[in-house]
């Protein structure tokens, strides 16, 4: 593999929300940005539940653009049910996209910048319920918590290789993953209400996040929560006061 432009992005899952914003910040520095998805407006497409996907896309990548130094894996879906209710096909869809996919294209990358000997940083997106437990969101949470650790392996593994690996933690942020809930609604209303910055995330704060993470040459195996405080609360219970089971007198 040749090297190509040392200084070029790629954002995985960069055509909507959080990873869309990445792009546009980097664009807007003249840096040269690759997409994947598997929808939107995208340069590449990839489903990062597919091995294979992943090695084409980052072929294609390789040989249009050199390899990226600056990788940043926003791709992920979201899961509500509770853990009685979960069937195992939605656990391991869940498993499969948030935390396996992000392996697979971490390791990826991690192997092609080992091949040319260059260095790099990498940037996953995990979620502060990685940590909170979220009542009926045990699935989502679990890949979450596999993705942080997940991220900290890969950066003990492989920062001799000088490759950097950390993870930004959202809280509740307004993304297409928050599907049609206006943000008048009263699970909105309150989770704004209890954030200390007083509203809920947008995109384009994680983002910033994010890019800066990729600058901090000396930080490696972090995961930043980036919620405006509103993990400071514990538990995040989305669906109000959590009903409790009366004791048996």
């Amino acid at each position: 593999m040749t090297s190509g432009r040392e200084h070029s992005a790629l954002v995985i899952g960069g055509a909507s929300g959080i990873g869309a914003a990445v792009v546009e910040i980097y664009r807007a520095r003249d840096v040269p940005t690759t997409v994947w998805d598997v929808a939107g407006s995208y340069d590449v497409r990839c489903d990062i539940a597919e091995p294979a996907a992943i090695d084409r896309a980052l072929r294609e990548t390789v040989e249009a653009r050199g390899i990226p130094r600056w990788v940043t894996v926003t791709a992920g879906i979201g899961h509500s049910g509770l853990l009685t209710e979960t069937s195992p096909d939605e656990w391991d869809r869940v498993m499969q996209v948030n935390a396996r996919g992000p392996w697979l294209c971490l390791r990826a990358l991690a192997r092609a910048m080992a091949d040319a000997q260059l260095s790099g940083s990498m940037v996953a997106t995990s979620s502060v319920s990685a940590h909170l437990v979220d009542r009926t969101m045990g699935a989502y949470c679990a890949s979450k918590a596999a993705l942080s650790m997940l991220v900290k392996v890969a950066a003990f593994e492989w920062g001799p290789l000088g490759v950097r690996v950390n993870a930004i933690g959202p809280g509740v942020t307004q993304t297409p993953m928050l599907g049609p809930t206006p943000a008048t609604s009263p699970w909105l209303s309150a989770v704004s209400e209890r954030t200390p910055l007083g509203r809920l995330g947008q995109s384009p704060d994680i983002a910033e996040a994010i890019v800066s993470l990729h600058q901090m040459e000396w930080v490696t195996g972090q995961v930043l929560d980036c919620d405006g405080g509103l993990s400071l609360y514990s538990p995040i219970d989305s669906y109000g006061v959590t009903r409790r089971r009366p004791r048996d007198q």
